[in-house]
């Protein structure tokens, strides 16, 4: 069988730009091992954000613990967990035949190259013109003893039941996140990182109250602890580090991080350069061979690892195919959401950057202070902004609840170089978070 494109995945990655081919005449597959539409709509984000969903609500009505709410509420797991798969166990099928109106065909199994225009998957071979890698990623396994005993995201996202403790290992974006859920639903939590300090990537003032607040919560940090060994025991597992200490629990997650899926697929035969980081790629999103690009987790780069991303990728890649697009590919402002509680979120130049540098400017917004009301009595809700010489919005940097929310509403002042004249112009919904950023924001805008 012979496509003008050939997408190795399904996920946000490959379908969007797929739909956009296949709407404009071309022929299309996707090939994929698991599920259709990748690990972010079956395996990930969608997942965890709706079990995230009763401890956010927990997390809201603490806010107002002695001044209005007092009553307890509980999460019942297997519920919660049932109605998890009520929701996305479909996903699959619905985008699989949503992708057939369109006309592209879904091929399962595992693709390998034959040469560079040539895939065979499951024994049968197919040729196209161009292909777009999109394998995504899957979860990193510590190189220690015991390594097999541990258990994953995805594991995560389906346990039946939650296990009395739990040791997560690794406190980034997962093992962030994750605990804050279990610990929600009544798990005893111990995080066990190598550095010495939580999510590297955001602020580390914010990180470091995100820390405060959930270590108060009852959830047990072990920072500069390196893992060297796990062992089962009769009640559960010990984990051992090389610092001499140990640490028991029911279970034990491996939250260290993802790595790209770029084995057993022969691209190192045809000329397709991959490093440790995953594919590597130009300014146009090809590989090494010309006529074979890659989108999303898979590629080896700087630009956050999103779904946002790997969605925008896709779509620059089809509009090269489609000749629409000859540019290189250039990212807007990209915001990143760490969905702990407290949420953090962070957009354009960091804080460590322009402190680092005399071009920008920092300045603290107590957003808890400034728009109580809004923020629905979070105390801990903050901003810094990033401003460069002629007092444009480049970067931000927000603690809290609506943290999400509040990022989302910098992209288009970020992106379009707002001034104060543009905000005061602009007439938003009130009395929201979202309406008093930018309110407040106009103060320091030229």
């Amino acid at each position: 069988m012979t496509y003008d494109v050939i997408y190795i995945g399904s996920g946000h990655a490959a379908w969007h730009g797929a739909q956009e081919l296949a709407r404009a005449g071309k022929k299309v597959a996707l090939i994929e091992q698991e599920k259709v539409s990748g690990t972010c709509t079956n395996f990930g984000c969608n997942a965890k954000i709706l079990l995230d969903g009763p401890a956010e609500l927990l997390h809201h009505l603490h806010n107002y613990h002695g001044i209005g709410i007092n009553d307890a509420v509980n999460i019942v797991w297997p519920e919660l967990m049932a109605y998890k798969h009520q929701v996305i166990d479909p996903m699959d099928d619905v985008m699989a035949r949503i992708l057939a109106v369109d006309g592209i065909d879904i091929i399962f199994g595992h693709a390998s190259f034959v040469d560079e225009h040539t895939i065979v998957v499951a024994d049968e071979t197919y040729t196209a013109d161009n292909f777009v890698l999109a394998m995504g990623q899957r979860a990193a396994k510590l190189p220690v003893a015991g390594t097999e005993l541990t258990y994953d995201s995805k594991d995560f996202l389906d346990l039946p039941e939650m296990p009395t403790s739990m040791i997560l290992i690794g406190a980034g974006f997962i093992g962030m996140e994750f605990a804050s859920i279990a610990h929600t639903a009544g798990s005893d939590v111990t995080i066990i990182e190598y550095a010495d300090r939580a999510l590297a990537n955001f602020d580390a003032e914010y990180t470091q109250r995100v820390v405060e607040i959930m270590s108060e919560k009852g959830i047990n940090f072990a920072f500069g602890n390196a893992v060297n060994e796990i062992k089962a025991t009769d009640n559960g597992y010990i984990v051992t580090t090389a610092q001499g200490n140990q640490f028991e629990a029911a279970m034990v997650f491996d939250t260290t991080g993802r790595i790209p899926n770029i084995d057993h697929m022969n691209l190192e035969d045809i000329g397709v350069e991959t490093n440790r980081g995953g594919v590597v790629v130009n300014d146009y999103m090809q590989t090494s061979v010309s006529h074979i690009y890659a989108s999303g987790d898979v590629v080896a780069k700087t630009t956050p690892r999103l779904t946002p991303t790997a969605t925008f990728e896709s779509l620059y890649i089809a509009d090269i195919l489609l000749g629409k697009e000859n540019e290189a590919i250039k990212y807007p402002a990209v915001p990143t959401v760490t969905f702990t509680l407290p949420r953090m979120a962070q957009i354009g130049v960091s804080t460590t950057e322009a402190n680092a540098s005399d071009e920008y400017q920092v300045h603290n917004i107590n957003f808890a202070q400034l728009g109580m009301f809004a923020s629905h009595h979070d105390q801990e809700a903050k901003v810094k902004i990033v401003l460069n010489r002629d007092k444009q919005l480049v970067g931000a940097a927000i603690i809290g609840d609506a943290a999400p929310e509040l990022v989302n509403t910098l992209v288009p002042i970020i992106n379009h170089k707002y001034t104060k004249d543009d905000l005061n112009k602009t007439i938003y919904a009130f009395p929201t978070a979202s309406a008093m950023l930018p309110m407040l924001l106009a103060n320091f805008l030229a």
